[in-house]
């Protein structure tokens, strides 16, 4: 059986008293797009996270690679995390800054020398299909290109794990799916492995290989995107269907796809 690149096992997290993760158990593979949804104030973007050690849980266990993130020391835990990228939700590009400088910035952080620095930013830019608008700053820039700038310094320094955080905040269905073509393209290109927090239903479950649904703290559901998103259980199809749905109005069991 393969083992899981990331691994929540029984994950618990509370603010003030106020459980948001309440038992997460989650399996996340190698070299596949792993999409997480859910309605909004689940806990998805806190899942997220967790994953790239932004936060610690109160409870359960962080598998890397198989072995507990809290039975590693400081180094090893260093060296699986340098593999990860973020993309935010805003893009959270400097708009002092211009679109190689934005992209240069975990490099220069590096203190890697700027002639090697020009160059690798020179092809990232290139192959992302940015060349000749480094010069230029965001807010000269469409939405789309934002979103493409703020692709090419997550992938900058060739991670193995790139986590997006509702990478299609605010656009429109046109935009909407560029971006999500964007993140299949350089996913299948880059062999990295994704990890998507989204709204966007049906659109995602079209470039993810995995899905997990998040609700009330809980993965209810994860597998293929085909079972969960053909899954008989109601939270899902309801969640699919754009409905609100409380728990007290239906009487099915849910079921858990593992």
């Amino acid at each position: 059986m393969e083992t899981a690149l990331i691994q929540m096992i029984d994950i618990k997290k509370s603010f003030n008293g106020n459980p948001v993760l309440n038992g997460v158990n989650l399996s996340i593979f190698q070299g596949q797009i792993t999409t997480i949804i859910g309605k909004s104030g689940t806990g998805k973007s806190v899942l997220l996270r967790h994953i790239i050690g932004l936060l610690h849980q109160d409870a359960g266990e962080l598998l890397l690679n198989g072995v507990s993130s809290g039975r590693m020391n400081h180094s090893s835990r260093h060296a699986f995390q340098k593999h990860m990228a973020y993309m935010f939700q805003d893009n959270a590009l400097f708009d002092f800054l211009t679109v190689f400088e934005n992209v240069a910035l975990p490099l220069s952080e590096k203190r890697i020398k700027p002639l090697v620095i020009k160059e690798r930013v020179g092809q990232q830019l290139f192959l992302l299909g940015l060349e000749g608008i480094d010069h230029q700053y965001p807010s000269q820039l469409s939405g789309g290109m934002r979103k493409r700038v703020a692709m090419a310094r997550a992938l900058i320094t060739n991670p193995k794990i790139v986590l997006f955080d509702e990478p299609t905040t605010g656009l429109d269905p046109i935009r909407k799916n560029s971006v999500h073509s964007m993140i299949a393209h350089y996913q299948a290109q880059f062999g990295f492995t994704a990890i998507i927090v989204s709204h966007d239903i049906p659109d995602i479950f079209d470039i993810s290989q995995h899905v997990a649904m998040l609700d009330k703290g809980k993965i209810i559901i994860q597998g293929k995107s085909d079972e969960v998103r053909h899954s008989q259980n109601p939270l899902v199809q309801s969640f699919i269907r754009g409905e609100d749905i409380s728990s007290g109005e239906t009487t099915h069991r849910i079921r858990k796809h593992q």
